[in-house]
Order: C-alpha cells, then structure tokens, then sequence
C-alpha cells in the first residue's frame, strides 16, 4: 500500500469521527442530564486539554524516532476514553473522559501532517490530493450521520463515534513503521530556539489569525442563515459548497504552491477571508452567498496549503511534528480559545455584522503573511 493511500485513509477516518463529534456530541451530552453551561463547560476543558496534549505529543513523536506506535498509543486512549462514557453519568466523570478522548484525538492531526508536510517536500505525495479526503469524509459523515441519528435513541451517537474513533486505530497501525521523517534530517538544538524568531512569530500570528476568523462561522453561521430566512436545505447546500470547494483546491493546489510559493498563497488565502467575511456582514442575497462560499477554498485550502509548505521549506524534518504541535495548540488556544467566546458577545450584540470583526482578522493575517518575505528566516527558505 502506498504512503499516499495510507494518508488518505488517516485523514479520511480522522475526519469521519470529526464528522459525527462536531454536531451530534452536544446533543448526545444533553440526553445524559447535562446542562447548557455545564456542556460549555465540559467543551471549554476539552479545548484546553488538545492544547496541553498537542503540545506534549509532538515532541514525544520527534523524540521517539516513531510517529506511529505514538499516534497507535493516542487512538487507542481515545477509543478508551468514549467507551468509558457508556457507563458515565454526571459532570465529572463526563468532563473528565471527554477531556481524555478529545485530548489523545486532536494530538493526532499533527503528528500526522507532520509526516504528510515531510512526505510531500520529498516529492513522495501531493499534500492537497491526500489531505481532500479528510474534507470528503467530514461532509459524507455530517450528512450520513444526520440520517442516522434522527428518529433514534442519543446512545446511537456514542456508538457512532466509538466505531469511527475506532477506525483511527486501523489507520494508525497502516501507516509506516519506524523513523519515517528523521534520520538523515535529524538536527540538534532546541526546537523553541528554531521557532523563536520574528519570522516564525509572524508566521504563527498570520495562521492563528486567519483560522480565529471563522469563530462567527463555525459557531453562528447557521443561525445567522436561518435568521435571514433561509431553509435547512439552503443552509446544508451552502455549508456544503464550501466544502466542495474546499476538496476540489486541495486537489489542484500543488500547481499553484509550485508556481507562485507557499506565501503568496497564505497572503491570498487570508484576503480571501476578509472579502468573504465582508460579504456575509453585509448581505443576505443567496447569489451572493454563494459567490462567498467557494472562497472557503481560499481560507481553508490555500492558506493551508501554503501554509504547509512553508514549514516544509523551513523547518527540518526532526523537528515538524513538535513545529506542527506548537502551531495548532496555538491557534487552539489563543485563536479559538479566546476569539470564539468573543464572538458570541460580537454575535448576540451585532448578529450577522459580526462578521465584520472576522473581516478584520483575515486582513490582518494577510499581511501578516506578508511580511515573512523580508524578515529574516531561521533557516534556509524557498518561499
């Protein structure tokens, strides 16, 4: 079995669990007494805990010469950890094992593009083309799951994601054994002293920017939608265009990333999202939602592709899952963590016209972005 295939099969179940957690897991947490606040709560310290998690895992998977028995250990604990909930009742214990699944989950993810970023600057796999079946996945399971989940007990939700989480195990245990991005690429020093630099520093604010500026989307993009008058038809289509467009850049984006570089196209990316962001402030015209919707493939896809070839390009291969780790606890924690909570006060004083604050965070990445060209780099960069 190739590496590409075996990506796309990680990201492909990986995402099929993301899938099914995103929409249904609150509702599942209701059906075991749980309140409004308390859910918050419990979701609010599963958020802290991918970050501590994250950060801890990523250096373990560098040091350990063997990303895979790492990612093997952190699918096994979160099949574990949502098992364990079939037997839970009560906050604590529910907080707690939630905290331990969604932990080990989200730890995963860079571990594994870790070795997707390395993967493919060795010309051994096109990022884009392994990393659409994550997108693909995420669509079919919402939309499937929806199906599935209607008209049955809440339990049938937890049977869903144990299932799915369970599915990450296999896909772990396919991927490569061994030292499959270090060796020859193994580097001394600390990875805080790679990283501590204006144009690292720069290139963490330009994506912790830009991924805070969908807070308003992924929490009231539906609502807002609805508001405007809009069926639940009209809202999955429109979610789902997005998505769409999301898997078909992934799949063409490599030529573009060899054409113009990784940084023209996280400062495009981002500008994509300030255009889209403005557009949703300040209109309900469907035709014009759905001229906004296909930039998702700017803000998602293209700043992501670029911006994963910018750490190919200059971060060593030894040290990308820690460099990986760093990044999406980051935008955890001070993107999401702290601009989702703002963005529901935005949301309940301004509705729709919270975008705008959005609109502003995707500038600001934009040029932050810019600016990599001319600070100094840490190490040698084709960008």
């Amino acid at each position: 079995m190739s590496l590409a295939l075996r990506l796309s099969f990680f990201y492909g179940g990986f995402f099929l669990s993301v899938g099914i957690l995103s929409p249904f897991w609150p509702v599942w947490l209701t059906s075991r007494g749980l309140s409004p606040s308390e859910i918050g709560v419990l979701l609010a310290i599963g958020q802290w805990a991918k970050v501590a998690t994250t950060l801890v895992t990523g250096g373990v998977a560098d040091r350990s010469g063997d990303p895979r028995r790492v990612m093997l250990v952190l699918a096994i604990v979160g099949v574990a950890g949502y098992a364990a909930c079939f037997r839970a009742h009560g906050f604590v214990a529910l907080a707690t094992l939630n905290a331990l699944a969604v932990g080990s989950l989200a730890a995963l993810l860079p571990v594994a593009d870790s070795l997707a970023t390395t993967a493919t600057q060795r010309g051994h796999i096109d990022f884009g083309r392994v990393r659409m079946w994550g997108t693909i996945a995420f669509v079919v399971a919402t939309l499937l799951g929806g199906s599935i989940v209607n008209g049955r007990a809440a339990d049938v939700i937890l049977e869903l994601v144990v299932a799915l989480v369970a599915l990450n195990v296999v896909s772990c245990f396919l991927l490569p054994r061994g030292a499959t991005h270090l060796g020859a690429d193994l580097v001394h020093g600390s990875t805080w002293r790679l990283i501590w630099t204006p144009r690292f520093l720069m290139f963490l604010a330009s994506t912790t920017l830009l991924a805070a500026s969908h807070s308003v989307y992924y929490a009231f993009g539906s609502l807002n939608w609805q508001a405007q008058g809009f069926s639940d038809t009209a809202i999955a289509g429109l979610w789902a265009e997005g998505a769409a467009a999301e898997a078909v850049f992934f799949y063409c984006g490599a030529r573009a990333v060899t054409r113009y570089g990784p940084v023209p196209m996280m400062v495009l990316g981002a500008a994509s999202g300030a255009v889209r962001w403005t557009v949703l402030a300040l209109t309900g015209d469907w035709r014009l939602l759905v001229l906004a919707q296909l930039l998702h493939a700017g803000t998602i896809a293209c700043a992501g592709l670029g911006a994963i070839h910018y750490l190919g390009r200059t971060i060593p291969a030894a040290r990308m899952a820690t460099v990986q780790a760093i990044n999406v606890a980051i935008i955890s924690g001070v993107g999401y963590g702290i601009v989702m909570p703002l963005s529901g006060m935005l949301y309940a004083a301004y509705g729709g016209r919270a975008y705008l604050a959005m609109a502003v965070l995707s500038a600001a990445s934009s040029v932050a972005a810019m600016t990599l060209k001319w600070l100094p780099a840490a190490a040698p960069t084709n960008s």
